[in-house]
């Protein structure tokens, strides 16, 4: 696969979730909310927004190629905070529970190493990155 076709596709599968995701925080807000508050976040609703609010600029940004480094870096970030807050030693006593948290710990982490790779390797030359230069 040539390299430009797989930093675009690794642009926009890891686009994907953070859309997908800030889409689906922005139509039930009150349920994002009440994640951040099961968690025993201060300030849930607004800590809701900022959450959505960031997984959507991202995930433009990502799609676009634009400010990519700086989008992949602030995601990896968000990934590894998300990982530790919202799945680190989550489930209480219910194996489910604790198995669905660790591979959403797994996948975030995961995730992260994927959005730094994409940070050092740069959007390609199909993006609005390449082109400003």
């Amino acid at each position: 696969m040539p390299a430009n076709l797989a930093l675009l596709a690794a642009r926009l599968l890891l686009a994907y979730i953070f859309l997908s995701s800030g889409l689906s925080s922005l139509t039930n807000i009150d349920g994002a909310a009440g994640y951040f508050s099961s968690l025993g976040l201060p300030a849930p609703q607004l800590a809701a927004w900022a959450t959505c609010l960031f997984e959507l600029a991202a995930g433009v940004m990502m799609v676009v190629g634009i400010g990519t480094r700086t989008a992949a870096v602030a995601l990896a970030a968000f990934c590894v905070a998300a990982a530790v807050i919202g799945h680190y030693g989550q489930g209480g006593d219910d194996p489910m529970l604790v198995f669905m948290h660790q591979q959403a710990l797994l996948k975030d982490i995961a995730i992260a190493g994927g959005l730094l790779a994409l940070a050092v390797a740069g959007a390609g030359a199909w993006s609005v990155d390449a082109w400003r230069r």
